[in-house]
């Protein structure tokens, strides 16, 4: 079906909430802010430069977490999977080199399509990641 401009416009208006075309610069500062936070939570550095193991232990951590995994990919180091309980939650991991020493993991997370920003399902991924790769993982600044 083929939508008229006018009317698709007048959606993404109401979808979006655009009242105006420039955000104020407290909006943008406010997501930066929460967006910076969030990164930090989802984020974690470990001391090895072993991609693959670590591509293979987030897998194992994730199905010990009871994920079912929907997509490894090796060459972009990413990971995603699905928990299915009365509830819908997506994560997807990222694996990449920090340096020459380091590994940058990232848990992306989703509740019902809405972003998890609650520490607590990360901390507690993260330290059963470092539990199963018996390595200390480190918060990134």
């Amino acid at each position: 079906m083929r939508m008229h401009r006018p009317l698709l416009l007048a959606i993404m208006i109401s979808v979006f909430g655009m009242s105006s075309c420039a955000p104020s610069t407290k909006q943008v500062l406010g997501t930066n802010e929460s967006q910076l936070k969030l990164r930090s939570i989802q984020t974690r550095a470990f001391d090895t430069t072993d991609k693959n193991k670590m591509l293979r232990t987030v897998i194992a951590t994730l199905q010990d977490l009871g994920f079912i995994i929907d997509k490894a990919d090796a060459n972009l180091g990413t990971v995603s999977a699905t928990k299915l309980d009365r509830y819908n939650l997506r994560v997807t991991v990222t694996v990449k080199e920090r340096g020459e020493s380091q590994l940058l993991v990232r848990a992306n997370a989703q509740y019902n399509i809405h972003p998890v920003e609650d520490p607590e399902p990360y901390q507690q991924f993260f330290n059963s990641l470092s539990n199963a790769i018996f390595l200390t993982a480190h918060q990134v600044d």
